[in-house]
């Protein structure tokens, strides 16, 4: 029997709010437009199917992250480009994908603090105000921001999804 090729695997990370989810959703449809099976993995939409009562700590943040690349790595070993949306704050998890997912891609949406508190589209940057999101990756918890991704997108200012898609899928290329 034929082995099939692995997938890709695009790792798309950044803080909360920092446009994961729409430039994700627009890379998935140009797999698809160019002809490539993608599944989208967004990690809000997972945490909610996989664990809803799973707290914030780092223990368990850090479990749910080697969930979703686990899962990742699975889908892609089928033949299916994963696009996968989410904060990754672990350096060790980014490590585990570089060395079992053999056409793994990282991304970086890098935003910085004053304007994701400008965008706060959740209200999870309210700082100092009634009703304040707790345990805030950036702000409350540390992030380990990437150290070796292979694509830096500064996704603020002149850039917008469509062109931050672009030059996520010209990886590819």
């Amino acid at each position: 029997m034929r082995q099939r090729n692995c997938g890709t695997v695009w790792w798309i990370t950044g803080l909360s709010g920092s446009g994961k989810t729409i430039v994700s959703r627009l890379v998935r449809e140009r797999l698809l437009d160019a002809g490539h099976p993608a599944f989208l993995l967004d990690g809000d939409t997972m945490r909610g199917i996989l664990d809803q009562t799973a707290a914030h700590t780092l223990e368990d943040r850090r479990r749910l992250a080697f969930v979703y690349s686990r899962f990742a790595r699975e889908i892609a070993s089928q033949g299916i480009d994963v696009v996968c949306a989410t904060i990754s704050m672990f350096h060790e998890v980014r490590q585990w994908n570089r060395e079992q997912m053999p056409n793994y891609r990282e991304i970086y949406l890098r935003v910085p603090l004053a304007e994701l508190e400008s965008r706060d589209p959740r209200g999870i940057y309210r700082r100092g105000r009634p009703q304040a999101t707790p345990n805030v990756v950036g702000l409350d918890v540390p992030f380990e921001e990437p150290s070796a991704p292979d694509l830096v997108i500064d996704n603020y200012g002149g850039v917008n999804p469509a062109e931050a898609a672009s030059r996520i899928v010209s990886l590819c290329q």
